[in-house]
């Protein structure tokens, strides 16, 4: 497995996690993953493609990196 498939596997997973989560969350807490989810909208139309241009892969990795750390920072608020 690659890192950039190492790395679509732990987003899903922290996804999925909060995604049951949400229900009871703060309205800016939605918020928050109102905006993760139009990120990862677009991360996971674009993570899509077999073949990469050059950049493509490098701004995906930035992307999921971004996703990861806004999930991380919705796991932290709920336990708060």
């Amino acid at each position: 497995m690659s890192g950039f498939d190492d790395l679509l596997a732990e987003l899903r997973q922290r996804r999925d996690e909060l995604r049951v989560q949400m229900h009871l969350a703060s309205k800016d807490l939605q918020d928050e993953w109102d905006e993760i989810e139009e990120k990862w909208d677009r991360f996971s139309a674009r993570a899509g493609f077999e073949e990469t241009e050059e950049g493509i892969e490098e701004a995906l990795e930035k992307l999921g990196h971004e996703l990861k750390l806004g999930y991380q920072r919705l796991r932290d608020a709920m336990k708060d």
